[in-house]
């Protein structure tokens, strides 16, 4: 390949105590948390919306919070954004959880929510509690350099339509999905894959009238889809290769091919009963790229404890099975003040799902941000915190840090189908 050496002069516009590249749901709480740490904070997002899939993705779904016997599983910022994400807008929270009569037989605690009212509310508390934000910018390059611990990342280059700017700072967070930051950093990383999935939300005159009949809007709502590859693979079609989501090759091809395919789907309706309202501006991915953490979960990890956990978690689609998600799996020795969060956590198979969805995405984002904070108070590398303290910190912040073992089913072993559907 042809290269060109290109320099120029780059202005330093800021320094930060905590910059967070990607404004999904874990990069949001990464930034509150650590403003809430005292720090002077800066989120850059590659959109001019934050939520990630959660929002611009139009994976408007809380997954299911609670161990599926009425003991809420996922707490502190998690719980915090599911009732920010209903309220100005609809909800789908099962009655018995609004009265308190959830049990061991009724549905999980999880809603669906309006994705486009959720990212406005979540610009505002941004902007409420003092979180510097830069949309429609991208970190394109880090400037790294060897210290005493490793290798330090002394701030970040970022594109904008300013030109290209630097920013200074203490800790970075990852949440761009993708590893980016980390990649670009000189951090290990694994490479995932992506089955042929992309969907959009649709109005029809027939859901309208339902949606009137009920007097709920959300009523309104109906799935339009593109590929339809479920969650562990079903429907990826014979002979159509797997995407890695990170490059802008496999970006371009993966959109052309899904959306060529929806309109397909599209042309066999009467085009006078239904419209599209929105179609996701950003891919469907569920797993691109991760980092190659001091520590990787995996589903035979369900049901251990970990000393350095930072949160218990639920299994979306499964009831009873609980995990700890190990602080290790955010950072990597020998780097000291990079960590990152969401679905760029080290998870290994079934159990990279089970962290990447949106409860999991926003504890691990709330860690980071705290773990940040506490690095640059104590001056020790983010790898070297002192977990306790962290653990204590999250525990005051209504995060479960171990799960009871008395929420441990007798049979273990037994895969227990949940009715939620696949994420």
């Amino acid at each position: 390949m042809r290269e060109i050496l290109f320099t120029e002069k780059v202005p330093v516009r800021g320094k930060y105590d905590v910059i967070v590249a990607g404004g999904g749901v874990a990069g949001v709480a990464a930034a509150l948390a650590a403003r809430r740490a005292g720090k002077k904070v800066l989120l850059i997002e590659k959109t001019i919306t934050p939520g990630g899939l959660a929002t611009i993705g139009l994976v408007n779904f809380f997954v299911p919070m609670c161990n599926g016997r009425g003991t809420v599983i996922i707490k502190g910022m998690a719980e915090e954004f599911l009732r920010l994400s209903i309220r100005y807008g609809f909800d789908t929270i099962p009655e018995c959880w609004k009265n308190g009569t959830a049990g061991v037989d009724t549905p999980r605690y999880m809603t669906r929510y309006s994705p486009q009212i959720f990212a406005l509310a979540l610009t505002e508390i941004m902007a409420e509690e003092g979180v510097d934000l830069r949309y429609d910018s991208i970190v394109a390059n880090v400037e790294m350099q060897k210290n005493e611990y490793g290798m330090h990342c002394n701030g970040v280059y970022v594109e904008s339509k300013s030109g290209r700017e630097f920013f200074e700072a203490g800790v970075i967070v990852d949440t761009t999905g993708d590893a980016d930051v980390l990649f670009r950093a000189g951090v290990p990383t694994i490479q995932g894959k992506n089955y042929f999935s992309y969907f959009a939300k649709l109005l029809t005159l027939e859901s309208c009238q339902n949606a009137v009949e009920k007097k709920n809007i959300g009523e309104s709502y109906r799935v339009c889809t593109g590929g339809f590859a479920s969650l562990y693979g079903h429907n990826h079609p014979e002979g159509m290769k797997f995407f890695t989501g990170t490059s802008a090759e496999d970006v371009t091809e993966f959109t052309v091919l899904n959306q060529l395919e929806m309109l397909r789907k599209l042309k066999n309706d009467d085009r006078n009963t239904r419209e599209i309202v929105t179609l996701p501006t950003m891919p469907n991915y569920r797993t691109t790229r991760r980092i190659d953490g001091n520590v990787t979960l995996r589903e035979e990890d369900a049901y251990r404890h970990f000393d350095d956990s930072i949160g218990a978690i639920c299994d979306f689609d499964r009831r009873d099975f609980l995990y700890e998600i190990p602080y290790g799996c955010m950072i990597r020795s020998g780097f000291d003040n990079l960590i990152t969060a969401g679905r760029c956590t080290a998870g290994e198979g079934y159990a990279w799902d089970v962290l990447r969805v949106i409860p999991p995405a926003i504890i691990t984002g709330q860690a980071a941000g705290l773990a940040a904070a506490q690095a640059l108070d104590t001056k020790r590398p983010v790898y070297d915190i002192e977990t306790a303290s962290l653990q204590n910190t999250l525990a005051g912040q209504n995060v479960m840090i171990h799960f009871d073992d008395s929420l441990i089913p007798a049979e273990t072993g037994k895969h227990v189908e949940d009715d939620t559907g696949h994420v």
